[in-house]
């Protein structure tokens, strides 16, 4: 049995030929297109514009998307989707597919609860890549509480004028469109609406949040809205029932963020087995001192046990039985076998594990918005349990 990145991930008796040749298909593009340069863009702050339309070409963009809008649905099943979180993983920058894919958070919502006028002006393009989307919900002040939310919208005739701002917006500074939550009547879930805003409005103004710990190449945002005038027609599903259309992603997104931290994992393992078994040390290699290999197994259990979680969980949204508690507890699964391994790998290489340029090093400094991002641990837990009933 090896080691590396394919080796170390568990048989799975759902995959088939068709969804093997669809990893070697988006890995030869990574490989091709992206690996080469990422480290590159990350100490640049940015992903080429170029690769949005190359990535649309080849299909990435519109998995599980609808055809009408340039997407690809037939076919195209949770493992589809998992493959591809994980290859976007396998290339250790993590602003690269937190910028590229921003679209999966915010482009759902309006396919399922907007006018066909919206989606039919929004989806292409997006999809095309030609242009982006942002989800702009979080707020200074409200943090990840959505209900509590203070971004104002007022009629005024045929429009709605916002007030307000938004803070850590993926990809906000270069999006075209923001699907945003606003506040259209009293304080909690009830009184919230969701609007789509186009950036170009007078009054919308951003600024890029470029101190970041991790994500570098990630374009992160806070947006601020002053008397920003949106046509009644740009409300996403139905006034003051805002709450359900934000909410109903929030599952899509965290097991899209599970796949990525499995499989983050699997990177620092494969990486940490290489060193282990070159590098040596008092006249042997690391892999045969006895502390050495305990972390390496430790590793090892602990994503074996994460990555059958994180088949059960997919299993069962194959078979058509969501279960959110499930899925929340499972991203604090992921969350914490990806800290587990970073740490370990980063002990396991030493001096060059903490240089910058070492997918370990990138990794290691991205454990904290995969925890909080999506939903914090802490949430998730809370989240599960009263899924469950306490």
């Amino acid at each position: 049995m090896g080691l590396d990145f394919d080796s170390a991930r568990l048989p799975n008796p759902y995959l088939t030929a068709e969804h093997e040749e669809w990893r070697t298909h988006i890995r030869r593009f990574f490989d091709r297109e992206v690996i080469p340069f990422a480290d590159d863009w990350d100490e640049a702050g940015m992903i080429p514009e170029a690769l949005w339309l190359k990535s649309a070409a080849i299909g990435i963009l519109g998995l599980g998307y609808p055809e009408e809008y340039g997407g690809v649905q037939e076919g195209i099943d949770i493992w589809h989707k998992n493959i591809l979180n994980e290859e976007l993983a396998r290339i250790a920058v993590g602003g690269v597919s937190a910028t590229l894919m921003v679209h999966g958070i915010a482009l759902p919502p309006l396919i399922k609860y907007a006018s066909e006028a919206i989606s039919q002006t929004v989806v292409p393009p997006v999809l095309a890549g030609e242009k982006r989307i942002s989800l702009a919900v979080t707020e200074p002040e409200a943090g990840s509480d959505v209900a509590q939310l203070q971004t104002k919208a007022r009629q005024e005739g045929d429009h709605y004028v916002v007030n307000g701002s938004k803070t850590y917006i993926t990809g906000g500074m270069n999006a075209n469109w923001f699907t945003t939550a606003v506040r259209t009547a009293d304080a909690g879930a009830s009184g919230v609406s969701a609007l789509l805003i186009p950036a170009d409005l007078p009054g919308v103004s951003r600024t890029s949040l470029n101190r970041k710990q991790g994500w570098w190449c990630s374009d992160t945002a806070t947006i601020y809205f002053d008397n920003v005038r949106v046509p009644k027609a740009n409300l996403v599903g139905e006034e003051n029932c805002g709450f359900r259309v934000i909410m109903s992603n929030f599952n899509s997104e965290r097991l899209a963020m599970s796949a990525a931290m499995e499989s983050s994992a699997r990177v620092c393992l494969e990486d940490a087995v290489a060193w282990a078994r070159n590098r040596k040390t008092f006249g042997k290699r690391l892999a045969d001192h006895q502390v050495i290999r305990h972390k390496i197994a430790e590793m090892k259990q602990r994503i074996n046990a994460t990555h059958a979680y994180l088949q059960v969980v997919s299993a069962e949204i194959f078979e058509g039985r969501e279960s959110a508690a499930d899925i929340a507890l499972l991203k604090v699964q992921c969350s914490q076998t990806m800290e587990y391994c970073a740490r370990e790998a980063m002990q396991i290489l030493g001096g060059i594990g903490y240089m910058r340029g070492s997918r370990i090093e990138r990794i290691y400094r991205e454990v904290r918005v995969n925890a909080i991002g999506g939903g914090s641990e802490e949430i998730m837990r809370d989240l599960a349990a009263r899924q469950l009933g306490l």
